[in-house]
């Protein structure tokens, strides 16, 4: 028993001396952390409440993420809604989503899309899928776009590797086509043997020569893969019209600097417009050019601030003719999003695609080039709603880009240019991306297509109309400031593209 006591005193002894030893530890710290603070001058707060201070940048950090949980409404978050979110993820699960009990659903907000049901609905059982449209008729390759809902631009480098490789295979599975985003073709988009749409960026990753000019020769054996079936010049997205793309030194490894044609380990900042292109003739010159080395459907993204170029775009088509018009226009809305961008251009600047989608299509509408010149619309169309939406207002496909990042698990943690993602989405550190594979993901991406596919049907049926392409602007209303609803084929005349005379001054009469 002495023995026993002999050791129980000893840890007793050890116990003590260690609890000592953490007290004085802690406060020598908390007495440095009180000397540093009090003698720096950065930060008033610190300055003034010594320790304590710190506390709010604390908590000022972990706020973004409690609020989520446990103060924001289901409908009141931004970018993306709890709601949103919720649907997506249960649609990528393969789960029930019905509600009970009513729409939590605020319908007298301005702009909220409200789809007029008809007496005498669709029949579901009646319906066939929409018809697939063409694009590039004058090309040697037309591609023939069946889904009503694909995967956006996306590089890797702002995804992950597993990332990628779960849209490429899901977009397989789901029957729909997937954009490279402008960070080049990495062998991960193809890897799921998926329609690819390579996006040419300002910096022409992935094609580019030695100085950033355009190699043809990379160009044509990029496009003899028999996955590329469509170009696209990207001269601007949404979230930053007017600047560049932006991947930040720490994700740039070399891999993806070897993909790129950069160097790795430094930030990746493309040109904020082609060199090549400063007028609409140049562009059409650009886009011809593309077309001859790559033999496929060629087109542009932008975003829509000042549009009188397009009338101008138009009238050089005129001059050229049909053949020589852009296979197709992506149009971006300025609430678009991306990994990084200036909170200047990402909040302010380029309208909204509630706004230019209309006017874009009822520009190529007045100069006869609608059927000509097919529209892409992306920009935040992530629900049943949206899409259903863009397609009343003339869209002939839908991109989307966050909701294919939901769909494989994204939870809005708003780190997506930090190499921090919680998810494995948008970081390559290998310890975050082992949560996130791929097999998995690339089950829920398919699910969140035919989900989508679903529910815009839906909608279209009790429109009375037989398919999403079917969908017209008097199918749906647009609450207005008093709360009433007008439809939007008459809210698109108030918002009518201006007069030749009239233009830079973008508001309507």
């Amino acid at each position: 028993m002495d023995f026993l006591s002999q050791i129980v005193g000893g840890v007793v002894d050890v116990l003590s001396a260690l609890f000592v030893f953490g007290v004085g530890l802690g406060v020598a710290i908390t007495v440095l952390m009180f000397i540093v603070d009090a003698t720096q001058s950065k930060d008033a707060i610190r300055h003034n409440y010594p320790v304590i201070g710190r506390f709010r940048d604390l908590f000022t950090r972990l706020g973004e993420f409690f609020r989520q949980y446990f103060f924001a409404l289901d409908r009141e978050e931004m970018p993306f809604n709890r709601a949103e979110r919720d649907w997506i993820h249960k649609s990528a699960g393969g789960e029930e989503n019905t509600l009970p009990f009513g729409s939590t659903r605020n319908l007298n907000l301005i702009g909220t899309p409200i789809f007029i049901n008809c007496a005498f609905p669709h029949l579901d059982e009646e319906s066939r899928n929409p018809p697939p449209v063409e694009f590039g008729p004058y090309t040697q390759n037309p591609y023939l776009v069946s889904s009503i809902i694909n995967v956006s631009a996306m590089s890797f480098g702002a995804l992950s590797k597993p990332a990628v490789q779960a849209l490429s295979h899901g977009a397989k599975l789901a029957g729909c086509y997937l954009n490279t985003g402008e960070g080049g073709l990495a062998p991960y988009h193809l890897e799921g043997d998926c329609d690819v749409v390579f996006q040419m960026g300002t910096a022409k990753y992935g094609v580019r020569d030695e100085k950033g000019g355009l190699d043809d020769d990379k160009l044509a054996a990029l496009a003899s893969n028999p996955q590329v079936k469509m170009i696209e010049i990207k001269l601007a997205q949404g979230a930053k019209p007017g600047k560049g793309g932006i991947l930040p030194a720490v994700k740039v490894s070399r891999e993806i600097a070897d993909i790129r044609g950069i160097t790795a380990g430094e930030a990746s900042v493309s040109p904020n417009r082609y060199p090549e292109i400063n007028n609409v003739e140049e562009l059409l010159d650009f886009i011809n050019h593309v077309r001859a080395v790559s033999k496929l459907p060629v087109g542009f993204k932008a975003v829509l601030g000042a549009y009188g170029w397009i009338d101008d775009l138009c009238d050089a088509i005129e001059r050229r003719g049909v053949e020589a018009a852009p296979d197709f226009i992506t149009l971006d809305g300025g609430d678009g999003g991306t990994g990084a961008a200036p909170m200047s251009l990402m909040d302010n600047v380029g309208l909204p695609l509630k706004q230019s989608l209309p006017m874009l299509t009822d520009i190529l509408e007045r100069r006869g080039l609608r059927n000509r010149i097919r529209v892409i619309a992306s920009g935040k169309l992530v629900t049943p709603a949206d899409v259903a939406w863009a397609y009343c207002a003339g869209a002939d496909a839908v991109n989307t880009a966050r909701g294919f990042m939901f769909s494989i698990g994204c939870i809005q943690a708003l780190r997506c240019n930090t190499n921090n993602c919680p998810t494995g989405i948008t970081t390559h550190r290998k310890s975050l991306q082992a949560g996130l594979d791929p097999t998995v993901k690339s089950r829920r991406t398919a699910n969140y297509v035919e989900k989508m596919r679903k529910d815009v049907a839906m909608i279209a049926h009790s429109c009375g109309a037989e398919h999403a392409r079917a969908l017209k602007r008097h199918h749906v209303r647009i609450v207005q400031e008093d709360g009433t609803s007008i439809p939007l084929d008459e809210l698109s005349c108030r918002l009518r593209p201006l007069a030749p005379h009239e233009y830079g001054n973008p508001k309507p009469d």
